[in-house]
Formats: C-alpha cells, structure tokens, sequence
C-alpha cells in the first residue's frame, strides 16, 4: 500500500485530528550560496496548542516533500529546512488519534506512515536541515534526525523523547537513529533514563552537548543564524565533524545499563522501555531499514497494550483532570489571601511556611507552644530560601524579600489578627487539633479560612466545636510538600462553598494538583496506601517471610517497596493511620502487633542499609512473632489487590471523590504511584482483578484500554 493510501485510511480514523499544515517558501541563501526551500510546521493556533502529526499533518508534509524532490531533481535548490512556528517546533503524534485506534493493523499504518514520510528527508537529491527553534518532543525529534544536519536554539525549554515514559516507544526513527548520531550511551540517557526518571526535559545546550544538534545559536535571531550557517556549510566554509560512534563493547554496555534503569523504575512490569532496549541493541549494525520496520512492530504492539492506554490515560489526568477539579465551587466566590498564619513550627509547618511564603508572596507568620520552636521554625525557611540563592533559583533581592515576608510569634492574636487564611500542622490527636482552632476562630477575622492539615482525621469533628464551623476545611499535603503536587481538600459536613472557593483558589497559587475529597477517614491516599500496607503487613504477621511479602508486589512497579514506604512515612505514623481506620472500618483494618512492636521499640524501620542494600534489620526480626502461614508471591499479590480494590470500590459508592479518575489522580500525584499503569484503576480492570473483588470494572472499556 502505498504512503497516500495508508495515511488516508489513518485520517479517516481519526475525524477530529488538529491539522498541521507544511508551508513551502523560498529564499536566497547569504554569500551566493543559492536557493533554498524552507517548511514551516504550522497548527494555525498560538503556542499553547503545540503543533502535531495527525495522519493528515503527515500527508500535508509527505506533499511538501514532493514538492522538494521535484525542486531537487531539477536543480532548483541547494537545500532544504524544516522549522516551526514561533516557540514550537513539533511534538509529536497526535495521542488523541492513537486511542481512537482498535486494530492492531491500524497501528502499524501510523508506524509505518510516519517513518515513510520522514525518511524521504534524508533521500533528497539535496542536503536537509532541522532547525529545532522552539520546544521539539517525540516525533518532532525524530522528523530532525531524518534531516543530515540541525542546528538547536540556546531558548528551547523542553526537548525530549518522552515515548517509553507513555508507554510507547520512538517509533519514527529515534530508537535507530539516534544511538546511530551520538552513540548508544547518550542514547540510552535520552530514551530511556529521562523518559522513565518522569520525562525529564532537555534545554537547548543539553541537545548541542550531546551531538543531536551540529550548532548552537541564541533564541533571538536563531532563524536567521541558522540560515548564515546553512549557508556556510553548503558552500564547504564549514565542516561538520561528529564523534565516531563505539560499535563495540560499550554498546552493549549501554544497552545493559538502559535494561538495569529500566528494572529499577518498573521492575520488568512495563514492555516499553525493554522493546526500545532491543531496538536499540539491534542497531549496532547501523542497518536503519531493519531498525524501522522493528520501530514499527514495536509501535503497533505497544498502541494495542494496556501499558500505552493507561499511560496516555494518567498523562491526560494530570494535564487536563488537574486543572479543572471535579466538584469544585465557582471560582469567582473565592475570597482573596494577603495573609497566612501557621499553627506549628515543627518541620511539616515550616515547609508549607516556606510554600505559602514562594507561591502567594504574602507574609506568613510562625506560631508554636514557645519561643525556640517558633525561631527553629523560621530559621528553616530562612535557610532554604538560602539554598536556593545558591543553586541560583532566586536572586539575592527575591531571596531578602522572601526572608522578609516570614516571620514568627508567640501571640496569637498579634500574628493571626488579620490574617486571611490559618493552617494547623500540629499533633495528630482530634483534642488538640480542637483546641487550636478555638484559640484561633477567638482572634481571625470572621472571613478567615481555617484549614487543616490532617491526614487521617475528621474535619466536621474537628470543626464541630467552632461558632462558625462552615470555614473549616481540610486541607492535606503529602510529604515532601515542595516535590508531591497533591492537595486532597476535604468539604467537612458544613464547610460552605465561598471558603472551599477559597481553598481551591490557594491550591491553584501554591501550582498544587488539587482534588476534592469528601470527609471520610483518610481521605483517600492514606486510606488505600494503609489497606495496601495493612495487607502486607497481614501476611507477614501469618507467617510469610518479609522478602517474599515486599517482592511480591515488585510487578506493580512502584517507586519503593512497602516497608520502605513505611520507612518514609514513619512507622508511628503508620500505626497512628491504622488505629483511626481500624476505629472505623474494624472489619477490614487490622492494627499490626509487629508494626506496634517496631514502633514500641523505637525503630524507625524494618531494615539496615549497612551493605548499601536494605537488609531486615536483625533487631526487627527478633521483634517479630509469625504465624505458620506461608503464602507464595503470588498469592501474597492477590490477596493485596484484592484488598485495594475492594477499598476503592467502598469509597466510590461512598462517594469519597467523585470518580474512579480522582483516586487515580490521587494515587498519581500523591504516591507517585506509576505512571505506566494509569495509576491504580486502570491496572485493576486491566488485570482482572476489580471484577473478581469488587464486582465490576472500575472505568468504561476504552478508557485507559483498548476500545471495544
């Protein structure tokens, strides 16, 4: 079939498509070096909606490089360039049309189309080139690799191959042909090692540094620098030398640490990394017509996987679910925050200081039971904002006036007087906390917030006591607060809509993924993470050995085992989570008389890293008594899942969030649950194990999977 034919049928699947358009102009190159064609990439649409390949951006480019061969045979131009619209230059496939795709024929035509299309750049009777002026992900990369030179601006933001992080891999050329330019090593870190270490972005330097791009230029002028060096290249003024590629042992090695990343982040239960892995360990020969059709079988395989749906699934959660938070009030009843007031100076309450005190650049103030705390408090933000003078985030001038913005007190009334939103991080005990808001509801302004940073208590509860209970909110951070993005804010029985507004409107400030959760025991992270590790811990206490309960689960990829996530959390609090669920749902939380024991003995965890590797702790194991039940890996990963889901399918009928979405936005965000499974749900339908526990599939077939 030939390539008009394949990306017509492709364009027919996909109705909806952006369209990108391939404008052909012409100019004159400096120095008498001759005519030149130059494509720009073009949407239509502005900066914020990217430019992509639809299957008819295809044939709009595969027309342009018609147009181009025709130019080049009859000796009309010297070259050809390929550039795109002011700060971007293309990013990729259009992911809206692979989750339209049912049919695994279907997918190959997208592989094949693309690398059809884009190959015939490096086959023109002329030389090409790329000029990536603006951000360049995906597919966009891989259009400039085809080319036989580019040039990359000093400006570029985000540059990337983000496939296997989605569940896919570079499937236009970029597994073959980039270990093919700048070796296999540097390969591997952008494929593999940056995708999978949460899609890290390259900066244009970055792109020059590792030999994707032959020259460098400023933001500014960058067109028309790289048109004075395309013209000094076409006349011989300028060689372009790169590194020899290492065909030999350190190819391999390349590929051994890609497959040793790889295990570390998903643990051999996510195909895309190991199938970009052998694309690229296939490649060494420097056969690119093998490594194409390989990039298109691998393609076609990944698009009709759970890994790709559940990938592009979690990806639109946190770029589109995100930023509009299901169940939140009318933005405009938010009231407006020109001042914090923080209970606590403890190290949970000094960094939300410093959060409140960076985003919302209003004064925050410090309070706690006496003047040391309050001064250890204050002294930690003040040293962090030191930091990031030093790492060169803030100059010295943000630096003194974010210093100057916080401060502590030992009176309340002084410091929370006119403060316009209160945030306790005290002991985690319903007395205390009651206690707290009562001295603060005495001396804020009627309009104040009063919010709280519980994490496993009730808010109602907590505000039950209060003259005017409906300003109270729950509103929970994950540690560490300035890296976890999620923000559970929790509606107590009578908060009322103008202070969740304000709530809202805060989190949006402070650039936190905020989710609104109803007022139900732990929310909803800690509650599904404690029946997780409650269930482990079960097992263990019945007899099954630690490493066979931690291993497990390991097919689940998750960024560290349960008892290293105990670890994390703290035992005690752990324990403390467990006791309050256990209080409120007895037939299914259990409270652990080992983790009790752990805890008694003051143990900060099960394990010892003395070796460099966690070991159990010989202490721990002395501590711990067992049953005589010993069960397998699996059967240990059954009766956990089971668990999880039967919790999630509780809390939806309950109607803790207001869908399945939320708890996977949740997990995401606030447990860095994995990425490539699309959170928890997805992997649940997916495995069969949600109908089997809770009796039914959690998402509609076609969401987070292939459409029916």
């Amino acid at each position: 079939m030939s390539t008009t034919e394949l990306l017509k049928g492709a364009a027919e699947l996909f109705p909806g498509e952006v369209v990108t358009q391939a404008h052909v102009r012409h100019l004159d190159l400096p120095f008498g070096a001759g005519r030149f064609a130059l494509v720009t990439l073009d949407n239509g649409l502005d900066h914020t909606k990217p430019t992509t390949f639809g299957p008819q951006s295809l044939t709009n480019l595969n027309a342009a490089i018609d147009q181009l061969e025709a130019e080049a045979a009859a000796g009309e131009i010297v070259g050809a360039g390929l550039t795109g619209k002011p700060f971007i230059f293309a990013v990729g496939a259009d992911l809206k049309g692979v989750e339209l795709l049912k049919r695994h024929e279907d997918a190959l035509a997208i592989g094949k189309g693309g690398h059809d299309v884009f190959k015939r750049l490096s086959q023109l009777a002329v030389p090409t080139f790329a000029y990536y002026n603006g951000a360049a992900m995906g597919g966009g990369v891989e259009v400039g690799l085809h080319c036989t030179y580019r040039t990359v601006s000093k400006a570029i933001p985000a540059f990337s191959l983000p496939e296997v992080f989605l569940g896919l891999v570079p499937g236009w050329g970029g597994c073959a042909l980039l270990p093919n330019l700048i070796g296999a090593d540097r390969a591997v870190s952008v494929i593999i090692e940056n995708s999978l270490n949460q899609n890290k972005q390259l900066r244009g330097k970055q792109v020059f540094d590792l030999g994707i791009a032959d020259a460098l230029f400023e933001g500014a002028d960058f067109l028309e620098q790289s048109l004075l060096w395309t013209a000094s290249v076409l006349k011989g003024d300028t060689e372009v030398v790169r590194a020899e590629i290492d065909r030999g042992e350190a190819w391999d090695q390349a590929v051994a640490r890609g497959k040793a990343i790889a295990d570390s982040k998903v643990h051999g239960a996510a195909p895309a990394a190991y199938r970009a892995l052998e694309i690229i360990a296939a490649a060494k020969n420097g056969d690119l017509r093998a490594g194409f059709d390989a990039e298109d079988q691998a393609l076609a395989d990944l698009i009709m996987g759970g890994e790709l749906r559940g990938g592009i699934y979690a990806f639109n959660l946190v770029q589109k679910r995100a930023k509009r938070p299901a169940g939140a009030p009318d933005k405009s009843l938010a009231r407006p925050v020109t001042k914090v007031g923080v209970v606590g100076a403890g190290l949970m309450a000094s960094q939300l200081a410093l959060l409140f005190a960076r985003r919302l650049e209003v004064p925050v103030v410090l309070t706690d039971i006496d003047q040391e705390r309050v001064d250890k408090g204050v002294g930690y933000v003040h040293g962090e904002i030191d930091k990031l003078l030093l790492k060169g985030r803030v100059n010295q001038d943000k630096a003194n006036r974010l210093k100057g913005l916080v401060s502590g007190s030992l009176d309340k009334a002084a410091a929370f007087g006119d403060a316009d939103f209160v945030i306790e991080a005290v002991f985690e005990e319903m007395g205390v906390k009651q206690q707290v808001f009562a001295e603060v509801e005495a001396v804020v302004p009627a309009h104040a917030i009063l919010a709280t940073n519980t994490s496993s208590l009730s808010v109602s509860e907590m505000a039950s006591k209060l003259k005017n209970p409906e300003r109270v909110v729950g509103f929970h951070f994950f540690n560490p607060v300035a890296i976890l993005p999620l923000l559970e804010i929790v509606r107590g029985e009578q908060t009322d809509d103008a202070s969740l507004a304000t709530a809202f409107g805060v989190a949006k400030k402070l650039k936190k993924t905020a989710v609104l959760v109803k007022d139900a025991p732990a929310f909803v992270v800690n509650r599904i993470l404690t029946r997780f590790m409650g269930e482990i811990q079960n097992v263990i206490d019945e007899g099954t050995p630690v490493a066979t309960a931690e291993k497990a689960v390991e097919p689940l990829g998750l960024p560290m085992s349960p008892l290293v996530l105990l670890e994390l959390v703290g035992p005690a609090i752990g324990l403390h989570v467990s006791e309050t669920l256990n209080r409120a749902f007895p037939d299914r939380f259990t409270v652990s008389p080992n983790l009790a024991a752990v805890v008694k003995a003051g143990k900060r965890g099960f394990y010892v890293y003395d070796s460099g590797k966690p070991e159990l702790d010989p202490e721990v194991a002395a501590l711990l008594k067992q049953g005589d039940v010993v069960l397998t890996e699996e059967q240990v990963r059954d009766r956990v899942l089971d668990a999880v889901a039967q919790e999630i399918g509780l809390m939806l009928d309950e109607g803790v969030v207001a869908e399945a979405q939320d708890i996977d936005l949740c997990l995401i965000t606030g447990a860095g649950w994995p990425f490539h499974l699309g959170g928890i749900t997805p992997y649940l339908d997916r495995e069969g194990v949600s109908e089997r526990a809770a009796g039914r599939r959690f998402l509609p077939q076609g969401v987070a999977s292939v459409p029916a």
